[in-house]
């Protein structure tokens, strides 16, 4: 699997979700109903106004029963996959138990995955000590706010999980905003940027008249407002087409 460049990366967060999830359409390599999270996941805890990006490390966790010590290992195996890989990480953690009941985030866990070369998380349970993630710098994206860890543990490392509705495997290319999260796919990564500007271009061959109307005072007709749009849908059509 080839990564991006830190550069590369850098240049990913200067677009939010959607405009990502618009750019990715425009490559036709996927259904446009598939690889991100459904409206279930909330973000918590951002930095700077700044999406995450990052590659997926996985896990699985419960908290309805005590742990093991068979579950000792797997938390180890589950750290190892953050070993020797320079470029920002997120963990992805599936909740197991049908009702989440212990948080797997808090204030030592982000400060530990901090210290792993990780940025941030995404889970399908729930998170704690918001103020204090805040604090260390960490990314939170969680379906529920929990007080308790209860029985937390990992119970599976590595694997394909599910969050959300978005299925991801360890060293899938993730951007998540306040608007949720998706999966980048390998093959169109390095050409996304491009394609993002495109579709913001693409959206400009509406937006840019109607915005100028409201500053003139002015009020648009249907008949201009289809022509604008048959435009958009010209420029959306070339999303990723590069040099044809």
């Amino acid at each position: 699997m080839e990564v991006l460049t830190a550069t590369q990366l850098q240049a990913l967060q200067e677009f939010d979700t959607p405009t990502v999830c618009n750019a990715i359409e425009g490559f036709g390599v996927r259904a446009k109903t598939e690889g991100f999270t459904n409206p279930s996941l909330r973000l918590r805890v951002g930095m700077e106004d700044k999406p995450m990006v990052g590659y997926a490390r996985t896990g699985m966790i419960s908290a309805r029963n005590p742990a093991e010590p068979k579950h000792n290992e797997v938390m180890k195996a589950y750290y190892q996959q953050y070993e020797g890989f320079a470029l920002p990480q997120i963990a992805v953690i599936q909740d197991l138990d049908e009702q989440p009941v212990g948080s797997f985030w808090g204030d030592v866990q982000a400060t530990v995955h901090r210290a792993l070369g990780c940025i941030g998380a995404l889970t399908s349970g729930g998170v704690r000590d918001i103020k204090e993630v805040e604090k260390v710098g960490f990314y939170l994206f969680s379906t529920e706010v929990l007080i308790s860890h209860a029985h937390v543990h990992m119970v599976e490392a590595g694997s394909t999980v599910e969050i959300c509705g978005m299925a991801v495997r360890p060293g899938d290319l993730i951007h998540a905003d306040c608007h949720g999260a998706i999966v980048i796919p390998h093959e169109i990564a390095p050409d996304l940027a491009v394609a993002c500007r495109q579709a913001i271009d693409a959206e400009n061959a509406l937006l840019s008249p109607c915005r100028k109307a409201l500053a003139s005072g002015c009020r648009v007709t249907a008949e201009e407002l289809m022509g604008w749009r048959a435009e958009m849908t010209l420029r959306r059509n070339a999303i990723g087409k590069f040099g044809e």
